[in-house]
Protein backbone atom coordinates (compact mmCIF):
# COMPACT_ATOMS: atom_id res chain seq x y z
CA UNK A 1 0.00 0.00 0.00
CA UNK A 2 1.23 3.71 -0.58
CA UNK A 3 0.43 5.20 2.54
CA UNK A 4 1.67 5.58 5.99
CA UNK A 5 -1.12 3.01 7.37
CA UNK A 6 1.14 -0.04 6.36
CA UNK A 7 3.47 1.56 9.64
CA UNK A 8 0.80 1.37 11.98
CA UNK A 9 -2.29 3.77 12.76
CA UNK A 10 -1.42 7.39 11.25
CA UNK A 11 -3.16 9.18 9.20
CA UNK A 12 -6.78 9.83 9.19
CA UNK A 13 -9.51 7.28 7.83
CA UNK A 14 -12.82 8.46 6.38
CA UNK A 15 -15.50 6.60 7.10
CA UNK A 16 -18.41 6.92 4.81
CA UNK A 17 -22.16 6.63 5.97
CA UNK A 18 -20.83 7.08 9.49
CA UNK A 19 -24.53 7.60 10.88
CA UNK A 20 -25.38 4.10 9.61
CA UNK A 21 -25.38 0.57 12.09
CA UNK A 22 -22.32 -0.56 10.71
CA UNK A 23 -20.38 3.06 9.82
CA UNK A 24 -21.10 4.19 13.54
CA UNK A 25 -19.25 1.02 14.74
CA UNK A 26 -16.49 1.05 12.32
CA UNK A 27 -15.54 4.37 14.08
CA UNK A 28 -15.78 3.45 17.41
CA UNK A 29 -13.28 0.28 16.36
CA UNK A 30 -11.14 3.06 14.58
CA UNK A 31 -10.85 5.22 17.84
CA UNK A 32 -10.42 2.25 20.30
CA UNK A 33 -7.22 0.96 18.02
CA UNK A 34 -5.82 4.74 17.37
CA UNK A 35 -6.86 5.55 14.08
CA UNK A 36 -7.83 9.35 13.67
CA UNK A 37 -11.24 8.94 11.92
CA UNK A 38 -13.36 11.67 9.44
CA UNK A 39 -16.92 10.39 9.88
CA UNK A 40 -18.68 11.39 6.37
CA UNK A 41 -22.70 11.44 6.31
CA UNK A 42 -25.44 13.12 5.07
CA UNK A 43 -26.19 14.80 8.39
CA UNK A 44 -24.50 14.25 12.20
CA UNK A 45 -25.37 12.32 15.12
CA UNK A 46 -25.07 12.40 18.17
CA UNK A 47 -21.92 9.69 18.69
CA UNK A 48 -20.67 11.59 15.56
CA UNK A 49 -19.57 14.08 18.47
CA UNK A 50 -16.30 11.85 19.03
CA UNK A 51 -14.84 12.67 16.02
CA UNK A 52 -14.03 15.27 13.43
CA UNK A 53 -17.31 15.17 11.05
CA UNK A 54 -18.42 16.79 7.31
CA UNK A 55 -21.68 16.34 6.00
CA UNK A 56 -21.81 15.62 2.18
CA UNK A 57 -23.36 13.22 0.55
CA UNK A 58 -20.81 11.51 -1.52
CA UNK A 59 -23.22 10.12 -4.42
CA UNK A 60 -23.70 13.85 -4.73
CA UNK A 61 -20.38 15.05 -4.91
CA UNK A 62 -18.08 15.26 -8.02
CA UNK A 63 -14.48 14.11 -7.66
CA UNK A 64 -12.97 17.13 -7.17
CA UNK A 65 -14.83 18.01 -3.93
CA UNK A 66 -14.27 14.56 -2.40
CA UNK A 67 -10.42 14.95 -3.80
CA UNK A 68 -10.50 17.81 -1.58
CA UNK A 69 -12.03 17.01 1.45
CA UNK A 70 -9.61 13.32 1.53
CA UNK A 71 -6.77 16.13 0.99
CA UNK A 72 -7.75 18.36 3.50
CA UNK A 73 -8.23 15.94 6.21
CA UNK A 74 -4.91 13.98 5.20
CA UNK A 75 -7.12 10.86 4.95
CA UNK A 76 -4.83 7.99 4.21
CA UNK A 77 -7.28 4.87 3.48
CA UNK A 78 -11.47 5.32 3.24
CA UNK A 79 -14.11 2.27 4.11
CA UNK A 80 -17.35 2.57 2.43
CA UNK A 81 -20.52 1.94 5.17
CA UNK A 82 -22.86 3.49 2.85
CA UNK A 83 -26.10 1.62 1.56
CA UNK A 84 -29.05 0.24 3.31
CA UNK A 85 -32.07 -1.95 3.41
CA UNK A 86 -35.87 -1.18 2.56
CA UNK A 87 -34.93 1.21 0.12
CA UNK A 88 -36.37 1.72 -2.91
CA UNK A 89 -34.84 0.27 -6.75
CA UNK A 90 -33.32 4.25 -7.17
CA UNK A 91 -31.64 4.80 -3.70
CA UNK A 92 -30.59 1.58 -4.58
CA UNK A 93 -28.69 2.71 -7.30
CA UNK A 94 -27.27 5.62 -5.93
CA UNK A 95 -26.58 4.57 -3.01
CA UNK A 96 -24.69 1.02 -3.78
CA UNK A 97 -23.70 2.11 -7.72
CA UNK A 98 -23.22 5.46 -7.97
CA UNK A 99 -21.55 5.92 -4.65
CA UNK A 100 -18.81 3.76 -5.22
CA UNK A 101 -18.00 5.30 -8.78
CA UNK A 102 -17.63 8.98 -7.13
CA UNK A 103 -15.54 7.55 -4.47
CA UNK A 104 -13.64 5.78 -6.59
CA UNK A 105 -13.13 8.95 -8.98
CA UNK A 106 -12.65 11.42 -6.00
CA UNK A 107 -10.18 8.98 -4.62
CA UNK A 108 -8.01 8.84 -7.64
CA UNK A 109 -8.06 12.71 -8.42
CA UNK A 110 -6.09 12.74 -5.01
CA UNK A 111 -3.16 11.43 -6.62
CA UNK A 112 -2.35 8.85 -3.97
CA UNK A 113 -3.70 4.86 -4.49
CA UNK A 114 -5.42 5.15 -1.32
CA UNK A 115 -7.10 1.77 0.76
CA UNK A 116 -10.29 1.58 -0.09
CA UNK A 117 -12.65 -0.68 2.15
CA UNK A 118 -15.74 -1.52 0.51
CA UNK A 119 -18.44 -3.06 3.13
CA UNK A 120 -20.17 -5.26 0.67
CA UNK A 121 -22.99 -8.32 1.33
CA UNK A 122 -22.69 -11.75 0.80
CA UNK A 123 -26.16 -11.12 -1.48
CA UNK A 124 -23.62 -10.22 -4.25
CA UNK A 125 -23.74 -13.84 -5.06
CA UNK A 126 -26.94 -14.50 -5.42
CA UNK A 127 -28.56 -17.64 -3.88
CA UNK A 128 -27.23 -20.56 -3.35
CA UNK A 129 -28.22 -24.49 -3.00
CA UNK A 130 -28.75 -25.43 0.58
CA UNK A 131 -25.41 -26.77 2.32
CA UNK A 132 -23.18 -25.06 0.45
CA UNK A 133 -20.01 -23.45 1.94
CA UNK A 134 -19.59 -19.56 -0.15
CA UNK A 135 -16.16 -19.13 -0.91
CA UNK A 136 -14.79 -16.07 -2.90
CA UNK A 137 -14.56 -17.77 -5.53
CA UNK A 138 -18.13 -18.54 -6.41
CA UNK A 139 -19.62 -16.96 -9.10
CA UNK A 140 -21.42 -13.88 -8.43
CA UNK A 141 -25.29 -14.59 -9.97
CA UNK A 142 -27.84 -11.87 -7.54
CA UNK A 143 -31.29 -11.81 -8.32
CA UNK A 144 -32.20 -9.21 -6.41
CA UNK A 145 -32.01 -5.36 -7.01
CA UNK A 146 -30.30 -5.11 -3.73
CA UNK A 147 -27.91 -7.49 -4.87
CA UNK A 148 -26.93 -6.11 -8.37
CA UNK A 149 -26.36 -3.20 -6.86
CA UNK A 150 -24.20 -3.97 -4.42
CA UNK A 151 -21.79 -6.27 -6.79
CA UNK A 152 -21.61 -3.66 -9.20
CA UNK A 153 -20.56 -0.76 -6.67
CA UNK A 154 -17.61 -3.16 -5.50
CA UNK A 155 -16.67 -4.50 -8.97
CA UNK A 156 -15.92 -0.84 -10.58
CA UNK A 157 -13.99 -0.19 -6.71
CA UNK A 158 -12.38 -3.60 -7.19
CA UNK A 159 -12.17 -2.52 -11.45
CA UNK A 160 -10.08 0.36 -10.36
CA UNK A 161 -7.93 -0.97 -7.73
CA UNK A 162 -6.77 -3.33 -10.84
CA UNK A 163 -6.09 -0.38 -12.98
CA UNK A 164 -4.27 1.36 -9.96
CA UNK A 165 -6.04 4.25 -9.06
CA UNK A 166 -7.06 3.00 -5.97
CA UNK A 167 -6.22 0.06 -3.73
CA UNK A 168 -9.37 -1.89 -2.61
CA UNK A 169 -10.35 -4.93 -0.70
CA UNK A 170 -14.22 -5.98 -0.89
CA UNK A 171 -15.80 -7.22 2.71
CA UNK A 172 -18.62 -9.18 1.74
CA UNK A 173 -20.33 -9.70 4.96
CA UNK A 174 -23.03 -11.69 5.77
CA UNK A 175 -26.50 -10.87 7.70
CA UNK A 176 -25.03 -8.17 10.70
CA UNK A 177 -26.48 -7.98 14.28
CA UNK A 178 -25.71 -6.80 17.66
CA UNK A 179 -26.50 -3.33 18.72
CA UNK A 180 -27.54 -0.77 16.59
CA UNK A 181 -28.20 -2.89 13.80
CA UNK A 182 -30.88 -1.63 11.58
CA UNK A 183 -34.43 -2.30 12.41
CA UNK A 184 -35.53 -2.88 8.53
CA UNK A 185 -33.81 -6.13 9.05
CA UNK A 186 -35.78 -9.66 10.15
CA UNK A 187 -34.23 -9.37 13.76
CA UNK A 188 -34.81 -5.89 14.44
CA UNK A 189 -38.14 -6.27 13.14
CA UNK A 190 -38.62 -8.59 15.74
CA UNK A 191 -37.09 -6.87 18.21
CA UNK A 192 -39.71 -4.17 17.39
CA UNK A 193 -42.42 -5.88 18.01
CA UNK A 194 -41.31 -7.40 20.94
CA UNK A 195 -40.60 -4.47 22.87
CA UNK A 196 -44.56 -2.92 21.47
CA UNK A 197 -45.73 -6.69 22.51
CA UNK A 198 -48.36 -5.65 25.87
CA UNK A 199 -48.13 -7.32 29.44
CA UNK A 200 -49.81 -10.58 29.34
CA UNK A 201 -50.28 -10.37 25.13
CA UNK A 202 -49.40 -12.76 22.52
CA UNK A 203 -47.45 -12.45 19.55
CA UNK A 204 -46.99 -14.22 16.41
CA UNK A 205 -44.20 -14.28 14.60
CA UNK A 206 -44.20 -15.37 10.69
CA UNK A 207 -40.67 -16.94 10.19
CA UNK A 208 -39.38 -18.69 7.20
CA UNK A 209 -37.32 -22.13 7.52
CA UNK A 210 -34.60 -20.79 6.19
CA UNK A 211 -30.80 -21.43 7.69
CA UNK A 212 -28.32 -17.63 7.92
CA UNK A 213 -25.11 -16.98 8.63
CA UNK A 214 -25.13 -14.34 10.94
CA UNK A 215 -21.90 -11.88 12.54
CA UNK A 216 -22.16 -9.72 15.11
CA UNK A 217 -21.44 -5.91 14.04
CA UNK A 218 -18.48 -5.22 15.80
CA UNK A 219 -16.99 -8.31 14.78
CA UNK A 220 -17.75 -6.91 11.28
CA UNK A 221 -16.06 -3.67 12.64
CA UNK A 222 -12.95 -5.29 13.49
CA UNK A 223 -12.60 -7.29 9.91
CA UNK A 224 -12.83 -3.63 8.58
CA UNK A 225 -10.55 -2.05 10.88
CA UNK A 226 -7.91 -5.27 10.17
CA UNK A 227 -8.26 -4.69 6.14
CA UNK A 228 -7.03 -1.01 6.27
CA UNK A 229 -3.64 -2.73 6.69
CA UNK A 230 -4.27 -6.17 5.32
CA UNK A 231 -1.69 -7.63 2.19
CA UNK A 232 -2.97 -7.41 -1.00
CA UNK A 233 -4.95 -5.60 -3.23
CA UNK A 234 -8.01 -5.77 -5.02
CA UNK A 235 -9.46 -8.55 -3.59
CA UNK A 236 -12.99 -10.03 -2.33
CA UNK A 237 -13.34 -10.70 1.71
CA UNK A 238 -16.03 -13.40 2.82
CA UNK A 239 -17.03 -12.00 6.46
CA UNK A 240 -19.10 -14.10 8.67
CA UNK A 241 -19.27 -16.82 11.55
CA UNK A 242 -19.28 -19.70 8.80
CA UNK A 243 -22.32 -21.16 10.39
CA UNK A 244 -25.86 -21.44 8.64
CA UNK A 245 -28.26 -20.92 11.63
CA UNK A 246 -32.18 -21.59 11.77
CA UNK A 247 -34.36 -18.68 11.71
CA UNK A 248 -36.42 -19.81 14.37
CA UNK A 249 -33.02 -20.62 16.51
CA UNK A 250 -32.21 -16.73 16.31
CA UNK A 251 -35.97 -15.96 17.37
CA UNK A 252 -36.10 -18.10 20.28
CA UNK A 253 -32.33 -16.55 21.23
CA UNK A 254 -33.96 -12.90 20.73
CA UNK A 255 -36.70 -13.64 23.08
CA UNK A 256 -35.39 -15.51 25.72
CA UNK A 257 -32.60 -12.31 26.42
CA UNK A 258 -35.85 -10.10 26.14
CA UNK A 259 -37.08 -11.52 29.52
CA UNK A 260 -40.39 -12.32 27.64
CA UNK A 261 -42.47 -15.19 28.54
CA UNK A 262 -41.99 -17.92 25.36
CA UNK A 263 -45.30 -19.04 25.43
CA UNK A 264 -46.55 -15.79 24.53
CA UNK A 265 -44.91 -15.82 21.37
CA UNK A 266 -45.63 -18.32 18.71
CA UNK A 267 -44.08 -18.83 15.44
CA UNK A 268 -45.72 -19.38 12.38
CA UNK A 269 -44.24 -21.15 9.37
CA UNK A 270 -43.74 -19.08 6.45
CA UNK A 271 -42.40 -18.97 2.39
CA UNK A 272 -39.06 -17.81 2.15
CA UNK A 273 -39.12 -14.33 0.44
CA UNK A 274 -35.62 -12.40 1.85
CA UNK A 275 -32.49 -11.67 -0.70
CA UNK A 276 -30.62 -13.88 0.64
CA UNK A 277 -32.66 -17.21 -0.39
CA UNK A 278 -33.35 -20.03 2.17
CA UNK A 279 -29.68 -20.50 2.82
CA UNK A 280 -26.27 -18.42 3.58
CA UNK A 281 -23.13 -19.84 5.13
CA UNK A 282 -19.80 -18.57 4.10
CA UNK A 283 -16.37 -19.88 3.67
CA UNK A 284 -14.26 -17.73 6.12
CA UNK A 285 -10.71 -19.34 5.61
CA UNK A 286 -9.75 -16.13 3.65
CA UNK A 287 -10.39 -13.51 6.46
CA UNK A 288 -7.94 -15.48 8.77
CA UNK A 289 -5.46 -15.69 6.21
CA UNK A 290 -5.16 -12.52 4.83
CA UNK A 291 -7.03 -10.26 7.72
CA UNK A 292 -5.86 -12.47 10.19
CA UNK A 293 -9.68 -12.12 11.60
CA UNK A 294 -12.34 -14.40 13.05
CA UNK A 295 -15.25 -13.67 14.50
CA UNK A 296 -15.40 -13.36 18.52
CA UNK A 297 -18.71 -12.70 19.68
CA UNK A 298 -21.25 -15.26 20.17
CA UNK A 299 -24.55 -15.30 18.83
CA UNK A 300 -26.46 -15.10 22.64
CA UNK A 301 -24.30 -12.10 23.08
CA UNK A 302 -24.73 -10.37 19.88
CA UNK A 303 -28.44 -10.52 20.45
CA UNK A 304 -28.55 -9.51 23.77
CA UNK A 305 -26.68 -6.61 22.89
CA UNK A 306 -29.02 -5.61 20.08
CA UNK A 307 -31.86 -6.30 22.51
CA UNK A 308 -30.23 -4.16 25.14
CA UNK A 309 -29.11 -1.13 22.41
CA UNK A 310 -32.94 -0.95 20.97
CA UNK A 311 -34.12 0.21 23.82
CA UNK A 312 -31.56 2.92 24.02
CA UNK A 313 -32.80 7.04 23.58
CA UNK A 314 -31.05 7.27 19.95
CA UNK A 315 -32.22 5.45 17.17
CA UNK A 316 -29.99 3.40 15.08
CA UNK A 317 -28.68 4.45 12.03
CA UNK A 318 -29.67 2.95 8.68
CA UNK A 319 -27.90 4.07 5.78
CA UNK A 320 -25.55 7.01 7.07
Amino acid sequence: MDTDLKDGPAGTVAVLGATGSVGRTVCAALLRTGHRVLAVARRPAPHTRAHAFVPLDVAAAGPGRLAALLDAHAVTAVVNATGGWGTTAEKMRSAHVDLPRRLAAGCAATGRRLRVVQMGSIHEYGPVEDGVLIGEDHVPGPLTPYGATKRAGSEHLLAESRAGRIDALVLRAVNVCGPHTTTASFLGVVAQRLRALAPGGTLTLDVAAARRDFVDVRDLAGAAVAALTAPGRSRVVNIGRGEAVPMADLVDVLVKVSGIDPAAVRLRPAEVTSKGGSWTCADIRLAADLLGWRPLIPLDASLRAMWEAAGAAEPPGGTG
